[in-house]
C-alpha cells in the first residue's frame, strides 16, 4: 500500500533548514494498522502527510498503491485524495451548521456523484460508526465522541483503501477514547489499512504495528 525509499522532507524554518524526514525507508503493506509515536517536532505530521498524498518528498520515492507520488502532476494527486485516502482529524473539522447527514456527503463532494448516490452513501457510512439516529444533528448537539465518528464516517464513505489518523483520540476521554479505538480495530479487521499517529500509548498498544519516529528517523517498536 505504502513505500518510502530514502525519502528525505527539508524545509526552511526563520532561516534555517529543518530535516523532518531523513531518510525515511518504510513499507506499510495493505490491511496493516500501524500506529506512529514520537516527540513533538519529530516528523510524524510529514510523515502523514506523505502517505496521504498532501505534499511530496525534497528526494527518495514515495509510493502509494503502486504510484510514485514525486512524478504525479496535482490532479493526479488531488485523485488519489478523493478516492485512495480517508482522512480522521484530532478536531474533527466539522462544519457546525451542517447535520451529521451533510457533513458526510461534504465529504463525497471531489467525487462528483449524483446527490442520491452522496445521500446512500453518507447514510450507510453512518449506519457502519453507530449513528444512523444522529444523522440529522448538528454537531453542536453530539458528544466529542459522536462528532469524531461523523468524521471517520465522512472519510470511510468514499470506500478508501487507506485510512489516515492524525491524534484521532486526542480531544476524548479515557472511555471514549477506547471506544473510538475500538472502531478502528474493527475497520482494520474488516480489511482496512489504517496509520494513525498518537501520543497516546494505550492507543498505540492496540495497534498491530508500531513505528516511533524521532529527529527525521523511523525505528520499528516491539
Amino acid at each position: 500500500m505504502f513505500r518510502l525509499e530514502a525519502v528525505k522532507k527539508s524545509y526552511l524554518q526563520k532561516g534555517r533548514t529543518v530535516h523532518a524526514l531523513n531518510g525515511v525507508d518504510l513499507e506499510i503493506p495493505a490491511g496493516q494498522l500501524v500506529a506512529i509515536q514520537g516527540p513533538t517536532g519529530g516528523g510524524k505530521s510529514t510523515m502523514l502527510q506523505m502517505l496521504g498524498a498532501l505534499d511530496r518528498p525534497t528526494s527518495g520515492t514515495v509510493s502509494v498503491g503502486g504510484k510514485a507520488i514525486s512524478t504525479l502532476g496535482d490532479g493526479a494527486l488531488a485523485d488519489i485524495r478523493a478516492h485512495d485516502i480517508g482522512f480522521v482529524f484530532q478536531h474533527y473539522n466539522l462544519i457546525p451548521t451542517l447535520s451529521a447527514q451533510e457533513n458526510v456527503e461534504m465529504g463525497l463532494a471531489p467525487l462528483k456523484l449524483p446527490a442520491e448516490e452522496r445521500a446512500m452513501r453518507a447514510a450507510a457510512a453512518l449506519a457502519s460508526v453507530g449513528l444512523v439516529e444522529r444523522a440529522t444533528h448538528l454537531p453542536g448537539e453530539l458528544s466529542g465522541g459522536q462528532q469524531q465518528r461523523v468524521a471517520i464516517a465522512r472519510a470511510l464513505a468514499k470506500n478508501p483503501k487507506a485510512l489516515l489518523a492524525d491524534e484521532p483520540t486526542g480531544n476524548l476521554d479515557e472511555a471514549t477514547r477506547d471506544e473510538i479505538m475500538e472502531l478502528f480495530v474493527q475497520l482494520w479487521r474488516e480489511g482496512l489499512t489504517i496509520v494513525m499517529v498518537t501520543h497516546d500509548s494505550a492507543v498505540a498498544a492496540r495497534a498491530q504495528r508500531r513505528l516511533r519516529i524521532k529527529d527525521g528517523k523511523i525505528t520499528e517498536q516491539v
